[in-house]
């Protein structure tokens, strides 16, 4: 029963090939298993890949069965049609679209099993770059915040030196009237006289405008800083929102540049091995020498070929013949009197009655 099934998977005329030797039915036979056991693979392999894709079992298996018949079914239609006739450039030609189409399967289902063989220099490739792309993100939204925080503080600044400078100012007249004081500086003479409160009011003046100054500065620096704060709190939070979608950078796509930037070495030998898997039907076909049923099978062939082309000869000689026969038919009738006589009456008689219609529409016209 296995053998039988192999010969289907093979495309095999089963009845065929039951008169032929064991060796010949066993060849079959493994070239049917090769159709089979690579749409298997085939399965597994689209299965696993969708699996990446939908990330849902019943549907990779769904539709990875589906890839698999069909593989299947355009396997054993390929090689039950490379016919063997000692003649490989014609049988080459045959398979040379499969063989394409082999390529092309092996580069889509090598690389989902290529990303899990190499998952782990994958995910540390995927890190990098996303350690990478957060630094980047917490650039380009900074540049968004960073001239407004950096203007505030720059007049905050600014507050502050007006400050510093009103109580340099304040100092030096507080200096100023003790020196007066002392008789050290200015009139030179010891004790508070009128230059004494002259100076001592210029500087309880200052100080006054000093308390004053630092409190309007400190209450405007505070509302700057407040601002600043809140400017702060938007970056985080705009970071915040937007760390998820970077968290979320490892799709199928992001695995496969990754992928490409390890060693290409590795990935040739899983695509090769693939391409084998894929061409394997193929090749054994091609591969595999003519045999007794390719023999009996060309003779089957030939036999239906030759009684189709001599039914086909026999069809023309008959119609030949006919028209032979029906132009000599007419050719005697054309010379019989009696017929000639049977259609001059008849011609006469639809003369007369197309005069006659002419006749009456005319009249009625008139």
């Amino acid at each position: 029963m296995i053998k039988n099934f192999f010969w289907m998977c093979a495309g095999a005329d089963t009845d065929l090939l039951s008169k032929c030797s064991k060796a010949e039915q066993i060849k079959q036979a493994g070239i049917g298993g090769t159709v089979f056991f690579t749409a298997i693979m085939a399965f597994i392999a689209s299965s696993y890949a969708l699996y990446t894709v939908f990330d849902n079992v019943y549907t990779a298996v769904f539709f990875g069965l589906i890839w698999g018949l069909l593989i299947f079914n355009l396997d054993r239609f390929i090689v039950s049609t490379i016919k063997k006739r000692d003649n490989f450039k014609s049988e080459f030609l045959q398979a040379i679209p499969r063989l394409i189409l082999a390529i092309i399967i092996a580069v889509v289902i090598a690389k989902p099993l290529e990303l899990k063989i190499f998952q782990k220099e994958i995910d540390r490739v995927l890190l990098e770059e996303k350690n990478q792309m957060t630094l980047d993100n917490q650039e380009q939204i900074a540049l968004q915040f960073s001239p407004e925080i950096e203007k505030l503080n720059a007049e905050i600044l600014g507050l502050k030196e007006d400050i510093a400078s009103k109580e340099a100012e304040v100092n030096s007249l507080y200096n100023t009237f003790i020196s007066e004081a002392e008789g050290t500086k200015g009139t030179m003479k010891i004790g508070k006289g009128p230059v004494y409160k002259e100076k001592r009011e210029k500087h309880d003046k200052a100080l006054a405008e000093l308390q004053a100054l630092k409190l309007q500065n400190q209450n405007t620096i505070q509302n700057k800083e407040n601002e600043i704060a809140v400017l702060k709190t938007n970056l985080n939070d705009k970071i915040n929102t937007t760390q998820p979608t970077i968290d979320g950078f490892d799709g199928l796509m992001a695995r496969v540049n990754a992928l490409d930037k390890l060693p290409w070495l590795p990935s040739l030998f899983i695509f090769l091995l693939f391409l084998a898997i894929e061409s394997a039907p193929i090749i054994s076909k091609l591969l595999a020498p003519k045999g007794e049923y390719d023999i009996k099978l060309e003779d089957s062939e030939n036999t239906v070929r030759n009684w189709a082309e001599q039914k086909a000869y026999q069809r023309n000689k008959q119609l030949a013949t006919d028209a032979t026969i029906n132009d000599k038919v007419y050719e005697d009738l054309a010379s019989e009197d009696e017929l000639y006589q049977y259609k001059r009456k008849s011609a006469r008689e639809i003369m007369q009655l197309q005069a006659d219609a002419f006749y009456n529409q005319q009249k009625s016209s008139l």
